[in-house]
């Protein structure tokens, strides 16, 4: 009764099986089933008991009650506690689903006894600090629930149980984990000419663009392409750049320690798909999409010109790794199945300026967290190129 799985017990409830619905009734308080087993199982061990050293006696004299004291302990060890508790535990639906056809009797036989019984050993656990002992909370912990998970097996797809895991795992992202850095936002700036504007947009892979005034933090709209549709099949000479504001939606702003879950319902809220993530000083450090956060749990299901053209992680020989210092390292953790530390830096460029603690003159290697690290190209303001080996 104590080991049958409380959450298929549910479910075999929510189908109407007769069999569950009696166990459930009596888990219900688990403290007077206990005591209702107890009871039984004591009255039937004490008059075994009794039996035994009468029979001994009789039979063998006042010398017969230590062979029969041992004689019984074998018997009940093996034939009523051992063996019957190990197939109980083997098959414990098929076991409590017949056993509760008769302790739904005998509960209600012995409620009196049963009721006394607890009353004084409720009594008794509130001495210790425990109080109402027959409340039985059961709750999955995210941990809990991810190790339910992995151990399905075969009952969960490989693909559907990924998917569960990242939804588990969403609790610990922040929309800055996830975000497209500044320095990679493609958008539209207004100080450019209205041909330079027209031609960014017909060359643009993206569906949706900021535009700005000279720098990022002045954004003033999202201009989606559907809606620049007009102005490419206008004359230039007739285009002016309010037109490309005209057609913008309002620029949705988002603070980049929002928590994953929060930003898909914000989203869903706010019937936008993407937002301009601000730090605590309200600068603007990336953009978010509804498509990045998606990704995060079905994993990549979009096409994207850049990354086609450069690759981030390229293979080579013996276990070594080309990867580009912009790279994330949750993207570089769940591509190689590698484990860096994601609590500080969000890039591989970050991780490694934070341990040399300064940008290195010229090409050198190091070993930080059981990998290996060799510099390939260097800027002045950066580790462009990494080789990195898992040791």
């Amino acid at each position: 009764m104590m080991a049958i799985n409380r959450y298929r017990l549910k479910h075999l409830c929510k189908k109407g099986d007769r069999g569950a619905l009696r166990v459930e009734r009596l888990l219900r308080r688990p403290d007077r089933l206990i005591g209702l087993i107890l009871i039984g199982n004591n009255l039937a061990n004490n008059f075994a008991a009794a039996i035994t050293t009468v029979i001994a006696i009789r039979l063998l004299g006042n010398s017969g009650v230590a062979i029969g004291g041992l004689l019984l302990t074998l018997v009940m060890l093996v034939f009523a506690e051992v063996t019957p508790k190990t197939v109980a535990t083997l098959y414990p639906e098929r076991i409590s689903f017949f056993a509760s056809l008769i302790l739904r009797p005998l509960a209600f036989v012995l409620a009196p006894a049963v009721i006394l019984v607890n009353g004084i050993s409720n009594g008794v656990t509130k001495l210790f600090g425990i109080h109402k002992a027959y409340i039985h909370i059961e709750h999955l912990a995210p941990e809990e629930l991810r190790t339910v998970v992995d151990e399905a097996g075969e009952l969960i797809p490989d693909q559907h149980q990924g998917m569960l895991l990242n939804i588990l795992d969403l609790e610990k992202s922040t929309v800055e984990d996830i975000m497209i850095p500044r320095n990679e936002v493609e958008g539209l700036d207004l100080e450019d000419d209205v041909s330079t504007l027209l031609e960014k947009i017909r060359t643009s892979e993206y569906t949706r663009l900021p535009i700005y005034r000279g720098d990022l933090n002045e954004v003033v709209g999202i201009l989606h392409l559907r809606n620049a549709a007009r102005l490419l099949h206008g004359d230039n000479r007739t285009i002016s750049k309010a037109d490309f504001q005209t057609h913008a939606d309002e620029p949705y702003f988002v603070p980049e320690s929002t928590p994953l879950p929060t930003q898909l319902m914000n989203f869903q809220q706010q019937k936008c798909r993407i937002a301009l993530v601000v730090n605590e000083y309200g600068e603007v450090q990336g953009i978010v999409t509804l498509e990045d956060l998606l990704e995060e749990i079905v994993g990549n299901f979009t096409t994207n010109i850049a990354e086609d053209q450069e690759q981030d992680i390229v293979p080579r020989a013996d276990g070594w790794y080309n990867i580009h210092g912009g790279t994330f390292i949750r993207d570089i953790n769940r591509t190689l199945d590698w484990s860096l530390p994601i609590d500080g830096p969000k890039t591989l460029n970050g991780l490694a300026m934070e341990y040399l603690e300064s940008i290195p003159c010229g090409n050198i290697s190091f070993t930080l967290e059981g990998y290996l690290f060799e510099t390939v190209e260097l800027t002045d303001k950066k580790v462009a190129w990494f080789s990195v080996k898992k040791l």
